[in-house]
């Protein structure tokens, strides 16, 4: 067998595992109802998202946080935690704000 049919097989196999892998599964009936008692509990007292890291608060909490309080030192201040690198940002936060033009009453 050549070396190049070899490589070729290998990546066909990674190929379909990692598909395979992209496949959400099934949820079954008793799967869903604990889903639905889990946020049930979360509604009745008010809980928080997970805490997924300790070291800064907006890494803690990344919903409670807004996309400045990294920079609170100063505006140019480098990341100086290092899961600040591994937790993106809010969608929501990214959104350029809404355009204000045509929109005032009062002239210019």
């Amino acid at each position: 067998m050549r070396p190049a049919t070899l490589a070729l097989s290998t990546l066909a196999l990674l190929a379909l595992v990692t598909a395979a892998l992209l496949v959400p599964p099934s949820q079954d009936s008793a799967a869903k109802q604990k889903l639905a008692d889990k946020r049930a509990l979360v509604e009745k007292y008010g809980l928080t998202d997970l805490a997924l890291f300790t070291e800064a608060r907006y890494t803690r909490h990344p919903s409670q946080a807004d996309l400045h309080s990294a920079f609170q030192d100063h505006p140019a201040a480098l990341e100086h935690f290092p899961t600040g690198s591994l937790l993106a940002p809010r969608p929501s936060a990214l959104k350029p704000h809404e355009p204000l033009a045509g929109k005032t009453t009062a002239s210019d």
